[in-house]
This record gives C-alpha cells, sequence and structure tokens, in this order.
C-alpha cells in the first residue's frame, strides 16, 4: 500500500493557498472525494476545509482511523452531522465551494450554516493544481503505463474468430486487476461514467452513443449503451482496443489496432494517418502552438492526408477535442480541443488520441498518454503501436 508522503501533501497545500489568495478566498470547503483526496491522502468519508491562514482540518465520518493512517494531515477530526462543523470555523467573509458538483441541497444547508458568508466556486482551484503533475504522482502513471503493456501484450490470446467484444474486455480486466489495476476510471460529471473495456469491432466501432467521443460502441443494453457489446468478433475485420488503467488512483489512457486474419487496407491508410497526426501535432506542442491551434492544425492535417470526412467522427457526430488532461481523474486540463486557448504547461499530463470513424464499416485509432516536461513530449504509454494480426 503506497501512501502519499506528508511532503506532497503540505506542497498541494501550499499551491492551494496560493491560488486562495489570488481568489481572495479566507477558506475553501472539499466535499468532492477526488479533491480532497488530492489534498488530503485518503478517500475516507470526509469533509475537508482549508483556511488561508491555518492548517488544514479533515472532517471525517467514516472511517477516521483509515483516514489517521493514510493521511499526513496533522488535523483529523470525526463529526457526525455537518451542524457540527460551524464551531470548528472561525468566522469569514468568503469561502470556496465545490460548486461544480455539489449538490444543491447541500450548497443551500451549507449557506444556512454558516450565514452571510460569500460562497464561491472553489472546484477551479483544484483543477489548476492538478495540471501539473510532481514526481510522485508521474511515478504512479508509469506504473499504471508498465500495467498497460503487460495487458496489451496479452491481447492476442483472447482474440479469436466468434469471442464477444465483452468476453475480451472481460478477460484483460482480470488479468489487469491481477496486476494492480483498480478496474474504475473516475470522471467528473453528472450522469457519466467510464470505464475500461472499450472493444470495438467491424460495424460496431462506426456506433455513436451517448458519450462525447468519435465513437461510443454498442454496448450491452439501452442501460449500458456504450463500449463492448455481445456481438461476435470476426475475421478480417478492425478491432479497436481502448483500454484505460488505473493504479493507485491514477490513470493512464491508450488505444491500438488488432484483426484476425487480416486489416483490411481502408483501415491500414488511416491508422497510418492517425499515428501521423499524434506524431506532428506532439511537435507543435514542444514549438508553444495554443490547444485551439493544436486541434485546428491536427483537423487541417486529417483534411491534407485524405481523411478529413472521417477524422474524429463523422457529420454530424464529430467531436471537437483532440485530446484531455489525465490524472486521477479521466479529463482533467489541459484540454486540446477547439474551445480552449492556453498552451501546454511544463510538467502537464494528456491523452492524444486521434481517431477515424467510417460509417457502416468501423473506425481505428491511436492514443497515448503523454509527459509534456522540459520542452519535451514523452510518451508514457509506449506499447507497441504496430498493427497487431492474430
Amino acid at each position: 500500500m503506497k501512501y502519499a508522503p506528508k511532503e506532497e501533501i503540505d506542497a498541494r497545500i501550499a499551491k492551494l493557498k496560493t491560488l486562495m489568495e489570488k481568489a481572495s478566498l479566507d477558506g475553501a470547503f472539499f466535499h468532492y472525494k477526488i479533491d480532497y483526496y488530492y489534498l488530503s491522502g485518503t478517500m475516507q468519508d470526509s469533509l475537508l476545509f482549508v483556511p488561508l491562514d491555518a492548517e488544514p482540518t479533515l472532517f471525517v465520518k467514516r472511517e477516521i482511523s483509515r483516514a489517521r493512517r493514510e493521511s499526513p494531515l496533522g488535523n483529523i477530526v470525526p463529526y457526525r452531522s455537518v451542524k457540527d462543523i460551524p464551531q470548528h470555523v472561525k468566522p469569514m467573509k468568503r469561502l470556496g465551494m465545490q460548486l461544480d458538483v455539489m449538490p444543491y441541497n447541500d450548497v443551500i444547508k451549507f449557506q444556512g450554516l454558516f450565514g452571510n458568508v460569500e460562497f464561491v466556486d472553489s472546484s477551479p482551484l483544484t483543477k489548476e493544481l492538478r495540471k501539473r503533475k510532481s514526481p510522485f504522482e508521474i511515478a504512479l502513471m508509469e506504473k499504471a503505463a508498465e500495467i498497460g503493456r503487460k495487458v496489451y501484450a496479452r491481447v492476442p490470446e483472447f482474440l479469436r474468430e466468434g469471442v464477444t467484444e465483452i468476453e475480451v474486455g472481460g478477460q484483460m480486466e482480470a488479468y489487469a486487476k491481477s496486476l494492480g489495476h483498480e478496474g474504475l476510471l473516475r470522471v467528473r460529471s453528472l450522469n457519466y461514467e467510464a470505464y475500461t473495456w472499450h472493444i470495438l469491432s467491424g460495424r460496431t466501432g462506426s456506433i455513436v452513443s451517448q458519450s462525447d467521443s468519435p465513437m461510443g460502441g454498442l454496448g450491452l443494453s439501452p442501460a449500458f449503451p456504450v463500449g463492448a457489446s455481445l456481438k461476435k468478433i470476426r475475421k478480417n475485420e478492425p478491432i479497436l482496443v481502448d483500454f484505460g488503467i488505473c493504479y493507485h488512483g491514477y490513470q493512464v489512457d491508450q488505444t491500438r489496432m488488432y484483426a484476425i486474419g487480416s486489416m483490411p487496407d481502408i483501415f491500414v491508410g488511416a491508422y497510418d494517418a492517425c499515428r501521423e497526426i499524434h506524431d506532428r501535432v506532439l511537435d507543435k506542442v514542444v514549438e508553444g502552438y495554443t490547444s485551439r491551434e493544436l486541434f485546428e492544425y491536427s483537423r487541417e492535417l486529417g483534411d491534407k492526408l485524405g481523411y478529413g470526412e472521417y477524422y474524429l467522427g463523422y457529420k454530424p457526430h464529430k467531436v471537437r477535442f483532440l485530446g484531455h488532461g489525465i490524472g486521477i481523474e479521466l479529463a482533467e486540463l489541459p484540454y486540446i480541443a477547439a474551445s480552449h486557448t492556453y498552451s501546454i504547461e511544463d510538467g502537464a499530463v494528456f491523452a492524444i488520441e486521434p481517431k477515424m470513424v467510417f460509417p457502416k464499416k468501423g473506425c481505428c485509432g491511436y492514443e497515448n498518454t503523454i509527459h509534456y516536461r522540459n520542452g519535451e513530449c514523452r510518451i508514457i504509454t509506449d506499447t507497441d503501436d504496430s498493427i497487431v494480426i492474430v
């Protein structure tokens, strides 16, 4: 079991307070477990309060002995009801709360408990903090990538004509978990869940569903309409495997292509184009292109390579992003997207995923998790990127 070192948590809290001061916050509450985990080192049922001028307090409902073992914070106290919280907080004028994810009823309850305090959204602060990864975080993501390499290496063993997509996903999942993969991919979202078994073969790769991605897959039912399905995999069709790994809360994302017998030429060419777009966009990251410029550059490349009609989906289902930050959530800052205007900062980790979708035929794609550091883009998920024919 790995615990976040005290110096790691102290550094995160110190950086948070700098951002709080710039936002004119006297203090901030963190109800959302992903963020209080990031700031405390424990995901026990808790509520974290960080005052600007004092040490943070972690209020724990269950289970405090584990919280004290897992977190290096000095002030860890029990609480039974949010009504107990105000007595531990001195009068303040302006407090942060995670208004993007907190239930409305909880916000109203807190406003009632604290009277005339002004509450503002503090979620942008933690999103900004988590954009740059520390050596401690990178080490965990590298371990996740190591697990991914072993899992992807075994995919050919799981592929045979007549096996279903979900069976392949299940075998990958079982093996990955034997190596330490935690299974759950966390996302900051309402009404969206993430999972690891995105196995799309042949025509299911062209099916669009609820998720904001070029293709969604058939899924197993209307209640689970995304990803691997009960479709049987056949010879001579493209098989896309997009299987994320999570280790000690940290995720990596990657996509590779497979086929049984042979891969149709249209998908071989499209996959080569995806890899070229991937590599050339990373060159532009180093040159300092903004997120929007990177996205538009990739679209221009897709057009020049002859795949504009299929790149990042087909009309009217094209998506407006090429990449996303990744860490303890599947989608973090920075994004490579049409609506984002910043450059990629030193220390950022992001997944870049050029994909092509051919209506009623299938899809192909190439994805890696990238660490941008000291002017270089390093591929963390350095699994063999050739098309694997079984």
